[in-house]
């Protein structure tokens, strides 16, 4: 939790303290994925007064800052960075409103930004109207868009606002994190009402509002914490002290302890999305074996053809399989008999997709229990070299998985076709450029950000329209117009779709399309 907003709202007026009224001396890089900032009371080139550092460790596998008493810069391999803000004396240092970045603000106007977004962590340099000018990492281009203004996010926190998003607190404190999610999920565990659950909610907000501070130990690794969870190591008032303990306690895990956190953690997340995948297939199942079969609509149509006028939309029918009356969906330029000739098509699909689903159950159980195996035996392994050659001897060497579809994306099966969603403008490249094949059917919001839709092809077989219209409310739903009555979705066959260098992540050039409009609808 050391960049938790909770935390980091406690920091900053520490850091004001610290900071407010000296000089900015200099920034400089000795390592890929460091920066070292110091700040001084008088600018004397010759010798430091009254120095104060920061060091932001920026890796993508870790992000921190800590607070050295001194540095020593060395003679070589080290550049001056954000030469701008030399001599230039500070006004005062505060984080943005829900949200994990801290700003030191100088007198002239201009700005530094820590962004501590995860593996997505950054310095920024903002000029006087808030503008982003630098960046400390260049392989975050989306950062050069970053504003002062947009960092700050007002947000209804009151308990009007809990009731009216159906007891669903994650819209309204965003800044929580996993931590404090799952913390809150076991409080909930036996609460019914909503003012219980507001009152846990406040109560977790008093307690993130202030020390102590807490090192623990979570899944092996050092962790900063504002709750007295896992295994707790020590506790800390300040802030800085605090920071300053976790960041060491992590640099100082021993060989056996960094890989074999680091696989436990992996082994657990491929866990719960395993978990995750079986609960959502197994509903769908149940839902798809409980609700009325097409091949049931289609003799309940039959049986009735005399009784149903032309050109019916909807009609209420007999349903002699549960004695009770039925409302059946018709198209109206159909005849009863091809309606219900329709429904006998949609039934063979139907017991395709029923049996798909009952193989990747059945499939995915055996992957739960092989990754329940792995992670208990991985648990108990106490040598770096044994806990090496059970890796590599089980294929669990991560530098050597081959990422699969239902790693990267969110995968959706109707009607026995897949369809494969990207989850971001990253992720979206990677479906349509890797992953995607020529004859595929690439689906996408019609002039709005949003997800690429992949529909797998299948040799020999054209896309059904229900497959091409589920597809489509799936790309209206992971868009920008996710809200709207009707959304145009364009689709196409993926060799229509090209990306030209330069481009943005996400971005494509797409020479032939048709449109479809639909309604937004999700998983």
């Amino acid at each position: 939790m050391h960049q938790n907003y909770y935390f980091l709202k406690q920091l900053a007026p520490v850091l004001h303290q610290q900071l407010a009224g000296k000089t900015f001396i200099e920034a400089f890089s000795q390592e890929k994925d460091e920066i070292i900032l110091v700040f001084d009371t008088a600018v004397n080139d010759e010798a430091l007064l009254d120095p104060f550092f920061i060091k932001a460790t920026l890796r993508s596998n870790f992000a921190c800052l800590s607070f050295p008493d001194s540095f020593d810069r060395a003679r070589r391999n080290s550049v001056n960075l954000f030469t701008d803000f030399q001599k230039q004396k500070v006004d005062f240092v505060r984080v943005y409103l829900n949200e994990r970045a801290i700003q030191i603000s100088f007198e002239d106007g201009k700005k530094l930004v820590f962004k501590l977004f995860g593996n997505r962590s950054n310095l920024i340099a903002l000029n006087s109207e808030g503008e982003a000018t630098q960046l400390f990492n260049n392989k975050l281009p989306a950062d050069k868009s970053i504003t002062a203004a947009s960092l700050d996010r007002n947000i209804d926190q009151s308990f009007e606002a809990f009731v009216q998003n159906n007891e669903r607190y994650e819209a309204l404190f965003p800044t929580f994190g996993k931590l404090v999610n799952a913390y809150l999920a076991n409080k909930f565990q036996h609460l019914n009402t909503a003012a219980e659950k507001w009152a846990i909610i406040q109560d977790t907000l008093n307690e993130l509002s202030s020390p102590p501070y807490y090192l623990t130990k979570i899944e092996l690794v050092p962790t900063l914490s504002l709750l007295p969870v896992g295994e707790i190591i020590s506790e800390y008032s300040d802030p800085i002290e605090a920071l300053n303990g976790s960041y060491l306690a992590y640099i100082r895990l021993s060989g056996i302890e960094k890989e074999k956190a680091e696989m436990l953690r992996v082994l657990r997340k491929r866990l719960t999305q395993t978990d995750n995948y079986l609960d959502n297939t197994f509903k769908k199942l149940v839902e798809l074996e409980e609700a009325t079969k097409n091949d049931e609509i289609g003799n309940i149509i039959m049986a009735n053809l005399h009784i149903i006028p032309e050109r019916t939309e909807k009609i209420e029918l007999f349903d002699f399989y549960r004695d009770q009356p039925i409302v059946v969906k018709l198209k109206k330029e159909l005849t009863a008999q091809k309606n219900a000739e329709g429904y006998y098509r949609k039934s063979k699909n139907e017991k395709i997709e029923l049996g798909r689903l009952n193989d990747s159950l059945s499939a995915r159980e055996t992957e739960r229990q092989n990754l329940a195996k792995h992670l208990s035996a991985i648990e108990a392994i106490e040598s770096l070299r044994e806990l090496r050659s059970y890796i590599k001897t089980n294929g669990l060497d991560q530098t050597k998985v081959v990422a699969t579809p239902a790693d990267l994306f969110k995968k959706v099966e109707f009607m026995g076709y897949t369809i494969l969603i990207g989850r971001n403008a990253k992720n979206n490249d990677v479906l349509t450029k890797q992953f995607a094949s020529k004859d595929d059917l690439w689906l996408h919001a019609k002039d709005v950000t949003g997800s690429h839709v992949v529909i797998k092809n299948q040799p020999g077989r054209n896309f059904p329209a229900l497959v091409i219209e589920r597809a489509a409310e799936l790309a209206a739903f992971y868009s920008k117009r996710k809200n709207d009555s009707l959304c145009p979705v364009i689709y196409t066959p993926k060799k229509f779709v090209r990306k030209p260098k330069g481009l943005p992540e996400g971005a494509v050039v797409v020479d032939k399309e048709n449109v479809l409009m639909v309604e937004a609808k999700g998983e």
